[in-house]
């Protein structure tokens, strides 16, 4: 199947309870990424993955083939309040983020974690926010080299720990 059958699109509700299996699926694979013991928490919020988009500007993406397989999703965040990051990120003006970026394994390889990054770009642009941030882990340091082929740069000022999980910033800053 190529890429070219996937579309990115906003997510129905009707679509929540797939992507957030598909969510809990590609975190807990992830080598040196908490699992569901340690993290209870978390991989309920990725369980529930549609109940974010009751904050405004909210919004969950989906890349979805023309026979209705779910290959990837992300959360976009319009308003970085909602973000629900540690650190400092949920303080920054004129900016939006996106998290929990998960393509699954077997559509991996189709540029599909690219184009759900570039469907966030383009809404915050035309939204006309003046940048971008997301965060990454070391358990996610293959995302690291296409985040950073798109423009991204690390930005330590966004760094947390949650919990025993260094947690890394990166910002992408538009050109006016």
């Amino acid at each position: 199947m190529s890429h070219q059958e996937y579309i990115i699109k906003e997510a129905a509700p009707g679509e929540f309870a797939k992507i957030g299996e598909l969510m809990v699926n590609v975190y807990s694979q992830l080598e040196g990424f908490p699992s569901k013991q340690e993290q209870p928490n978390y991989y309920k919020m990725l369980a529930s993955i549609g109940s974010l988009t009751e904050n405004p500007k909210t919004k969950l993406l989906v890349a979805i083939s023309s026979n209705g397989k779910i290959g990837g999703g992300v959360v976009y965040f319009g308003d970085m309040k909602y973000y629900g990051s540690g650190g400092t990120a949920t303080a920054e003006k004129h900016a939006s983020g996106f998290r929990l970026l998960a393509v699954d394994p077997a559509t991996r390889g189709k540029g599909l974690g690219k184009r759900l990054t570039n469907a966030c770009i383009q809404i915050a642009k035309d939204e006309k926010q003046n940048q971008m941030i997301i965060h990454s882990t070391q358990a996610m340091q293959i995302a690291w080299k296409m985040y950073e082929n798109m423009g991204f740069r690390r930005s330590d000022d966004l760094d947390f720990m949650q919990g025993e999980l260094p947690v890394f910033g990166f910002r992408l800053v538009f050109q006016k």
